[in-house]
């Protein structure tokens, strides 16, 4: 969990997650993830720094990324968001 939440903690990185999970749940019905060119225009920051934020997302097992076509496209793994709800329910329980 430690690096899922270190991967968090750095503003861009979260805002980069909640809008791959934003764009994830709208294309639901296609289950095609997110097109990463979609979201990166609103991001304002630079390839290269959305690429190292990308990679930690990756590191920290929160996403998936593949290629479809020419496109990057971004998934949430799923498994981790219920780990993290485990992990959270867990401590609310013990206070």
């Amino acid at each position: 969990m430690a690096k899922v939440f270190k991967a968090l903690s750095n503003p861009n990185r979260l805002e980069l997650y909640l809008q791959i999970v934003e764009k994830q749940e709208a294309n639901y019905k296609t289950n095609y993830g997110c097109l990463l060119c979609e979201i990166t225009e609103s991001l304002n920051i630079g390839a290269p720094t959305i690429s190292h934020h990308l990679k930690e997302l990756t590191n920290a097992e929160l996403i998936f990324t593949e290629m479809k076509g020419r496109y990057l496209v971004a998934k949430v793994n799923e498994g981790m968001v219920d780990k993290m709800n485990e992990f959270l329910n867990l401590n609310r329980s013990e206070h």
